[in-house]
């Protein structure tokens, strides 16, 4: 009687060779993607400041004959493997607005023990600030940590450091690739967001990333800007 034939079972050697396989094609498209993505920046970002030059003249004139104090606040933000970077906005708030953060902690819309504060009617943002931050205007002077790599168009938001630090293992996967302009949870609500869902989405971009959804997201940030849905 014929003995039944076993099927054939890859040897160890074969199992590792498809694993090490897997990760050179796996390098390969992220690293192509990333050089992509680089290039997709400059290329837009290049005209884009010159042309918003203009904007970007009156909103400083506006701010600084308003009360006198600086243009631009600065922060320092953590993006990819937890390097910190330089971080500008058109300042939106008062110039003390560090030191009432503390007594206004406790309306912290995440919670107060939340890892972001949001406040829908902040006190501390001036008439000035609510508009810029109405169409995202406070925002745009990233788009020189963009060009010079710092950030991209499309990825995570990069947090403060008081944030991470608050962090799970979990959360800190946000910070595996560049931090960016807006992303997924920016197009779908913003400051509404709780943030663990904004986790999800930053998690969920990053498993998925492709030129093809960064375009997506691109195009959806158009309408966002534009109702502000969440912005304050």
């Amino acid at each position: 009687m014929k003995k039944a034939k076993l099927p054939h079972m890859p040897s160890q050697r074969t199992n590792q060779f498809r694993a090490a396989w897997k990760r050179v094609v796996w390098r390969i498209k992220v690293n192509t993607l990333n050089a992509v993505k680089r290039t997709v920046d400059i290329w837009v970002v290049l005209p884009a400041l010159l042309l918003l030059a203009p904007l970007f003249l009156v909103v400083a004139l506006c701010i600084r004959l308003y009360d006198g104090g600086p243009v631009l606040y600065w922060q320092k933000r953590v993006g990819r493997r937890g390097q910190e970077f330089a971080f500008p906005k058109f300042r939106s708030m008062c110039v003390d607005s560090d030191a009432m953060r503390a007594k206004i902690a406790a309306q912290n819309q995440h919670g107060a023990a939340g890892v972001t504060f949001k406040m829908k009617r902040d006190p501390r943002i001036t008439p000035i600030g609510r508009f810029i931050r109405r169409f995202s205007i406070d925002e745009l002077p990233q788009l020189w940590c963009v060009l010079t790599g710092k950030m991209t168009l499309v990825g995570p938001r990069p947090p403060m450091p008081a944030e991470v630090a608050k962090y799970t293992l979990r959360d800190r996967e946000r910070l595996s690739v560049v931090p960016g302009l807006t992303c997924f949870w920016q197009v779908n609500g913003r400051s509404e967001i709780p943030f663990d869902q904004q986790v999800e989405m930053d998690l969920d971009y990053i498993h998925q990333r492709s030129l093809w959804i960064d375009i997506k997201v691109l195009f959806k940030t158009i309408p966002a800007v534009l109702f502000g849905r969440g912005a304050y």
